[in-house]
């Protein structure tokens, strides 16, 4: 898991063109959601954390945005 505050935006960009980095998640609520996801773009920066994937995000306790995440293939 990565925070945003611990990075960049170079880094961030780099994490996610190196494919380290797929989704994103809320750490207040606990929620995680793709990249693209429009209610994930309104999260503050100081609550935005990275996953690796999904697995990564589920096993540190988050659950799965209703918005962008209905066609996963975990739930």
């Amino acid at each position: 898991m990565f925070r945003n505050r611990d990075l960049s935006s170079v880094g961030i960009f780099r994490l996610i063109r190196g494919s380290k980095i797929q989704f994103a998640g809320n750490a207040k609520l606990k929620i995680y959601g793709r990249l693209n996801c429009w209610s994930g773009k309104r999260m503050k920066k100081e609550n935005r954390v990275f996953f690796e994937n999904e697995t990564e995000a589920i096993q540190r306790g988050f659950r799965p945005c209703k918005h962008c995440t209905k066609q996963s293939s975990l739930h």
